[in-house]
């Protein structure tokens, strides 16, 4: 059985690209990025705990988020999402559905096409693990002050590849807006990163 190589790595930012609009210290850049491990270290915290009380991990919590965000979602849609390999996602998928918080369905015109949606019980586990991630931006917002929402939100989304942007905006815009998922089934759509 041949292995599959992981999934491809985008190239990182390099060093000599050009600032823009702000010019900022290496001490400055260095405790912004040290600040952002901090928050991503106390913001997986919280649902850290639910998820190890149950046997779970983070790979757990990536699907299970995307999934309710994206009810529908295709297995090929989440891995381009995840960027993991397919054997990586098979267990993590394989645990979630047998233990009851994750359903498959084929697609109804392309029956190779699984389809992936969240049980009650994935629905109240997301729930669950949101919440305290909710809770704590909202506060974190309401500190920084009424621009934070807005200069946060462009700044994450500034971090992320160039390349990646527009569809990591129409993803996050389609969650946000209840898009319907029923045409993933539709065959020649492509995925939100392929």
């Amino acid at each position: 059985m041949a292995t599959q190589d992981p999934a491809p790595r985008p190239e990182p930012a390099r060093a000599d690209e050009p600032e823009r609009a702000v010019s900022l210290s290496d001490a400055e850049v260095l405790r912004l990025m040290e600040l952002l491990f901090f928050a991503y270290r106390d913001f997986v915290s919280d649902p850290d705990v639910m998820l190890a009380e149950i046997g779970f991990g983070r790979a757990h919590h990536r699907v299970i988020h995307f999934v309710g965000r994206h009810p529908g979602l295709r297995v090929s849609e989440l891995l381009d999402i995840l960027r993991i390999t397919k054997q990586s996602l098979g267990r993590v998928l394989r645990e979630l559905i047998d233990r009851g918080y994750v359903y498959q369905q084929e697609g109804e015109t392309d029956r190779r096409q699984r389809l992936l949606f969240l049980t009650e019980a994935g629905r109240a586990l997301h729930a669950r693990l949101a919440a305290p991630q909710k809770a704590r931006i909202r506060r974190a917002l309401a500190e920084a002050g009424p621009e934070a929402t807005d200069v946060l939100a462009r700044t994450l989304l500034n971090i992320v590849n160039p390349e990646d942007r527009a569809r990591v905006q129409a993803l996050v815009d389609g969650a946000d807006a209840g898009a319907d998922r029923t045409d993933r089934d539709s065959g020649g759509r492509a995925g939100p990163f392929s």
